[in-house]
């Protein structure tokens, strides 16, 4: 995705505003700088827009949160910033928007950035109506993070007319202008890594007395928008989720509508497609089988018995019409009372004798069992494997023949 990083001028937005933005591919190498109006900046589709907050726009503190406050609602923690900053901060605490570290942890100190609300909220709804909506906001260097070693940085950044110092340590943020005397103040270590942008390398050069590592402010914005910072919190949390489903809504357009789009959108409808006729052809196969079974067995049942007529369950109908059979021929059949008989000596040759036995239609019923069938279902597993079902009614046991398909 075509990541637009964009550095948010220090004035109000206005129509003749310029930005500095820059395009990358991947996010980390630059491919194109710009410089240009809101009106005027790229919008490719599906464009991840990282807004920078100027170091100049952001102030920074250090503050030990009391226990609970991480976990506590958003209303909360932002009540508790403003009770201990309000000493800390010329401005009026409501006029400011807060932003707390990154993976903070409880009980240990924390950064927590503030910047001018109403600016803040300026540029992000004239970015929200160019078109160009922020995914994430991010600050142009922040100190390390509380719990981590600490590491400081020092770049010169600007023309050699507005040429600056942008410190970050563990003291937070500091920006100077690029003097003999702001080197002097710094006294920065010899061994320690200086980067400075082309216009004013050769200053930095001369005011540190040291060569230094050129860092091109494209390079230096890629590298902010790698922070794991985003100072969408609080009150701007909302407007962080909706930009979210905005964009996921734009994204979902632009597969279905894109040109670019079309080779994927014609793949994925031949896929569905195979697997819609794959799906039919299977379920025609099956079906196909299914009706030759049962015509085979249709074939079987009028072959065998032609007195049948009609065929209406085969299955049945066969088992039936080979019980006719074997009582005509004088064998014995599941349903005769002396085969029901024997199969439940088999089963239970230690049943009581019953007070009587009834048998009709197939149905055996043995009657005042004293005392009533015990074990009935190892009585009726061991009878179900020969074909019969076997349960109790009141002191009587109830044996027939169990039909299956």
């Amino acid at each position: 995705m075509t990541r637009l990083t964009l550095t948010l001028p220090r004035a109000l937005p206005a129509a003749t505003t310029l930005c500095q933005a820059v395009l990358s591919e991947d996010g980390r190498t630059p491919a194109r700088t710009i410089e240009s109006t809101l009106a005027l900046l790229p919008a490719p589709a599906g464009q991840d827009t990282v807004v920078i907050v100027p170091a100049a726009r952001l102030s920074w503190h250090r503050l030990e949160l009391p226990k609970g406050a991480l976990k506590a609602s958003a209303a909360r923690l932002r009540s508790v910033l403003d009770g201990l900053l309000e000493e800390q901060l010329l401005d009026d605490p409501a006029q400011l928007h807060f932003a707390i570290e990154p993976q903070a942890r409880a009980g240990q100190p924390v950064w927590v950035a503030a910047c001018d609300r109403a600016w803040l909220s300026a540029w992000l709804a004239a970015l929200e109506q160019a078109g160009r909506p922020a995914s994430r906001i991010v600050p142009e260097l922040a100190p390390p993070a509380a719990n981590a070693p600490a590491q400081a940085s020092l770049q010169a950044v600007g023309d050699p007319d507005n040429a600056q110092l942008l410190l970050a340590g563990p003291g937070g943020v500091t920006v100077l202008p690029l003097s003999a005397s702001s080197a002097a103040l710094l006294a920065w270590p010899e061994d320690a890594e200086l980067l400075a942008e082309p216009g004013v390398a050769a200053l930095a050069e001369d005011c540190f007395k040291r060569p230094v590592s050129v860092q091109t402010a494209a390079e230096r914005w890629l590298a902010a928008g790698q922070s794991d910072w985003d100072l969408a919190q609080f009150e701007l949390l909302y407007t962080r989720s909706t930009r979210t489903r905005k964009q996921l809504s734009t994204l979902a357009s632009e597969l279905l509508r894109a040109p670019r789009w079309r080779a994927a959108r014609w793949a994925a409808l031949a896929l569905v497609l195979i697997n819609l006729i794959g799906l039919q052809a299977s379920a025609w196969k099956q079906e196909t089988a299914l009706a030759a079974q049962r015509s085979a067995i249709r074939d079987t049942l009028l072959a065998t018995f032609p007195e049948v007529r009609v065929v209406v369950n085969a299955p049945l109908q066969m088992t039936r019409s080979l019980a006719d059979l074997q009582r005509r021929n004088g064998a014995a059949s599941l349903t005769d009372l002396e085969t029901m008989l024997g199969q439940l000596q088999a089963a239970a040759p230690d049943l009581h004798p019953p007070g009587a036995i009834d048998y009709t239609a197939g149905e055996l019923r043995l009657k005042a069992l004293e005392p009533p069938a015990a074990g009935l279902a190892s009585i009726a597993t061991k009878l179900q494997a020969q074909g019969y079902s076997a349960r109790t009614e009141g002191d009587s046991l109830v044996i027939k023949e169990e039909r299956r398909p």
